[in-house]
C-alpha cells in the first residue's frame, strides 16, 4: 500500500493538467435541444402533403393556406366584433368638484367649511338609435363575409386555370416529343432513300430543320409551364419555386347549367352582388339613423355634496341635447342618402359585371368544347388517314418528301390543337363554375 509521501511524490512527478478534459455540457445541451426540436418537426413536415396530384388538393390548399383569405378571415371576425360596441351605451362620466378653496393655497386639505361635490352621468341614446347602429354594423359584417366568399371564388378560378395550364404544358410537350420522334424516323427514311439514289439530300435536311423548329416550340411550352407553376404557387401561398406533384390525371371541371340563361339565373345570388346589397342595406339603415338623430338624447346624472366628513345633500340631474346645428344635421342626412344611392348603383354595376363575366366564360367554354369535339371526331381521323396514305406512297416513291412532311405536320398539329382546345375548355369551365357557385 502506497504511503502518503508516495502519493504526493507521484502527483508532483505527474502533475494534473491545467485544463481537465470534461464533457462539453455547455455545448451539448443546445445540440440535444435542437435535435429534439428537429425530431418533433420531422413528422409534421413528412406528413404535410405537397399539392398538385389532382385538382381537389389544389382547392383544399387554397382555401386553407392562401394568405389573402386568412387576412379576410381576420377582417370578417373584426367586423363581427364591431357589432356589440355599435349598440352599446356610451361610457359614463364621473366628476369631483371642490368648493371654498383658498386661491392662495388650493392644495391644502379642505377643512370643515369646504364642500366636495361628486357626480356620475350617463348618456342614453333614445328613439331606437342603438338598435339601428347595431343593425348597420351587422349588415357591414355580412358584407365583409360575402367579400371573403367572393375572393375565395376568384382565387379558386385562378388556381384552377393555372393548374390546367400546368397539366396542359406536359401534354403539349409529350405531343411535341412524339412529333420529333416521328420526324427522326422520317429523316432516317429520307437518308436511306438518298443513299439508294431515290431521293435528294434536301429531304433529310428539311426534316432536321423541322425538328429544330419543334425544339424551339418545346422550349416555349416548358417556359409556359414554369409560369403556370409560379402563378399556382402564388395563389397557394407558397414560394414561387416550391415543388408541385405531377398531375395523376386530366383535370375534370363539370358545368351543370344547360344554357347560358340558366347559368346567369343565379347571378343575383352571387356573393359579390349580395355583398353590395348588404352594404346598401347598411346605408339605408344609416339614413334612418341620421333621421333619428333629429331627436335629442338625454343624460341622467346623480350627485352628492360632502361638507366636512358627512354628506350634506344629494342631487338628480337630467340633461337634454338641444338640436341647434340643423344645417350640419341636414348635410349628414344628405350624405347618408347619397351613400345609399351609391351602394345601390354599385350593386347594379356588380351584377352586370358578373353577368358579363359569365357570358364571356360561357362563350369560351362552349367554343372550345365544340372545337375539341370537331378535332377529335373529324380532323384527327382524317389527318391520321392522310398521314398513313402519304407514308405508304412515299415509301414506294409515289409522293415527294414535302407531301409526307405536310401530312405529318397536319396529323400531329391536329393532336396539339386538341390539347390546346381542351385547355381552353377547362379554363372556361372553371370561370363558368365560379358564376354558378360551384367552388368545390
Amino acid at each position: 500500500m502506497a504511503s502518503l509521501f508516495d502519493r504526493l511524490q507521484a502527483r508532483r512527478l505527474h502533475p494534473r493538467p491545467l485544463f481537465r478534459r470534461r464533457p462539453p455540457l455547455r455545448h451539448l445541451l443546445p445540440c440535444l435541444l435542437a435535435s429534439a426540436l428537429w425530431t418533433l418537426a420531422l413528422p409534421a413536415s413528412a406528413t404535410d402533403p405537397v399539392p398538385g396530384h389532382n385538382l381537389e388538393s389544389i382547392r383544399a390548399w387554397v382555401l386553407e393556406h392562401n394568405p389573402e383569405l386568412r387576412a379576410m378571415d381576420f377582417e370578417a371576425q373584426a367586423a363581427e366584433a364591431r357589432i356589440l360596441p355599435a349598440g352599446a351605451l356610451p361610457d359614463p362620466t364621473a366628476s369631483v368638484g371642490f368648493r371654498g378653496l383658498d386661491p392662495d393655497e388650493p392644495w391644502r386639505t379642505p377643512d370643515a367649511g369646504r364642500e366636495v361635490d361628486y357626480a356620475l352621468r350617463q348618456r342614453f341614446p333614445l328613439w331606437g338609435k342603438r338598435g339601428l347602429a347595431r343593425t348597420a354594423a351587422s349588415q357591414d359584417a355580412i358584407a365583409v363575409g360575402l367579400d371573403r366568399i367572393t375572393t375565395a371564388r376568384d382565387l379558386l378560378v385562378v388556381a384552377e386555370v393555372a393548374y390546367v395550364r400546368y397539366w396542359h404544358a406536359d401534354q403539349a410537350v409529350a405531343v411535341l416529343d412524339r412529333r420529333i420522334a416521328l420526324l427522326r424516323q422520317v429523316e432516317e427514311m429520307a437518308g436511306v432513300r438518298y443513299a439508294l439514289g431515290q431521293a435528294a439530300q434536301q429531304d433529310a435536311i428539311r426534316a432536321q430543320v423541322e425538328q429544330t423548329s419543334l425544339q424551339r416550340e418545346r422550349i416555349e411550352r416548358i417556359a409556359a409551364k414554369q409560369e403556370a407553376v409560379a402563378t399556382l404557387n402564388a395563389v397557394l401561398g407558397r414560394r414561387s419555386d416550391a415543388p408541385l406533384v405531377s398531375p395523376d390525371e386530366a383535370p375534370r371541371l363539370f358545368v351543370r347549367s344547360a344554357s347560358l340563361a340558366e347559368a346567369l339565373d343565379g347571378a343575383d345570388a352571387h356573393p359579390a352582388v349580395r355583398s353590395q346589397w348588404a352594404r346598401a342595406e347598411a346605408a339605408r339603415t344609416n339614413v334612418v339613423l341620421e333621421r333619428r338623430n333629429r331627436y335629442p338624447d338625454i343624460t341622467v346624472g346623480v350627485g352628492a355634496m360632502q361638507l366636512g366628513n358627512g354628506i350634506e345633500s344629494t342631487e338628480l340631474m337630467l340633461e337634454v341635447e338641444i338640436p341647434f346645428q340643423q344645417r350640419a344635421r341636414r348635410e349628414r342626412e344628405r350624405e347618408s342618402r347619397l351613400l345609399e344611392d351609391a351602394a345601390l348603383a354599385r350593386m347594379d354595376a356588380t351584377l352586370r359585371n358578373v353577368e358579363e363575366r359569365g357570358a364571356s366564360a360561357w362563350t369560351q367554354w362552349t367554343s372550345a368544347r365544340e372545337r375539341r369535339e370537331l378535332i377529335e371526331n373529324t380532323l384527327l381521323p382524317q389527318a391520321d388517314a392522310n398521314w398513313q396514305s402519304a407514308l405508304a406512297s412515299y415509301q414506294v416513291g409515289e409522293v415527294d418528301f414535302g407531301t409526307l412532311l405536310e401530312a405529318l405536320n397536319e396529323w400531329q398539329g391536329a393532336d396539339l390543337a386538341r390539347v390546346d382546345a381542351l385547355r381552353d375548355e377547362l379554363s372556361g369551365a372553371a370561370a363558368v363554375r365560379a358564376i354558378e357557385g360551384d367552388i368545390q
